[in-house]
């Protein structure tokens, strides 16, 4: 977990991969303006928590809870990054009292399906997990080429990107676990029970080949009084490609929400 920074606190929720440490260039930039925590997800090396097959989706609901207590949080933030938007829309509908504001970036909607590349690989975890990551560049290089502007930066980025991935691995088999159990859980009528002030934050259309942005933007009119943002010239990893431009738009918001 990392708990670092000072001012109003900001819980950030990571992704289907289940790590903190892919998201550190946005988690290092808002550490600057927030106090920000992190963790990760239940299952995974770190996180001090495994998964309890009784408790389905659950399992996450109950880990936020023991990241309040630990960090001594009766309030905060929570920012909920793609698959983390799911937990993230769950405990804020469950636990209005204790979410201060809501962000959800780049996050599937309530019916979100996976494509059937996607499928293919959650089916069968194990086996295309060497294929997922040998195609990993050639679905991220768009976004990448687009977003960062030279190549000795998007040379450094993808290097500094592909270590961290490696430091902290995906695990297979929890990601098509966590998968698993969202399909298996009724989200809609989530979005009506949340009453923070939200922001929905995507990257362009063209560029986020993982959850197209029209999905995620589903939120804000599903939502009271929800907005949208979109960083520009990004995909789905707009808050590491352009961490600094991504910490200004949540910091900005949670500091204008925070009571």
């Amino acid at each position: 977990m990392i708990d670092a920074g000072s001012g109003p606190p900001v819980i950030v929720i990571p992704g289907v991969q289940g790590r903190w440490e892919w998201m550190a260039p946005a988690l290092h930039a808002l550490q600057q303006h927030c106090r920000v925590v992190s963790y990760s997800l239940c299952g995974d090396a770190g996180s001090g928590m495994s998964m309890d097959p009784a408790l389905g989706f659950d399992n996450y609901v109950h880990q936020l809870d023991a990241v309040y207590e630990k960090t001594g949080l009766s309030r905060a933030t929570l920012c909920g990054v793609s698959y983390g938007g799911f937990i993230a829309l769950r405990y804020a509908a469950t636990y209005p009292e204790r979410v201060g504001s809501l962000i959800l970036v780049s996050a599937p909607a309530p019916g979100w399906v996976p494509n059937q590349r996607q499928q293919r690989y959650l089916a069968k975890p194990r086996l295309y997990a060497p294929i997922f990551a040998l195609t990993a560049p050639a679905r991220l290089w768009p976004e990448v080429r687009s977003s960062i502007a030279s190549w000795p930066e998007r040379l450094r980025f993808v290097v500094t990107y592909g270590a961290r991935v490696v430091s902290a691995p995906l695990v297979p088999s929890n990601a098509a676990a966590r998968v698993s159990v969202q399909q298996a859980t009724d989200f809609s009528a989530d979005a009506a029970r949340v009453r923070a002030r939200t922001l929905v934050i995507t990257g362009e259309d063209a560029l986020d080949l993982v959850v197209p942005p029209a999905v995620t933007r589903w939120y804000v009119s599903q939502i009271p009084g929800a907005r949208h943002v979109t960083l520009e010239r990004t995909g789905h990893i707009g808050l590491v490609t352009q961490p600094g431009r991504f910490a200004h738009i949540v910091s900005d918001f949670v500091h204008a929400n925070h009571h």
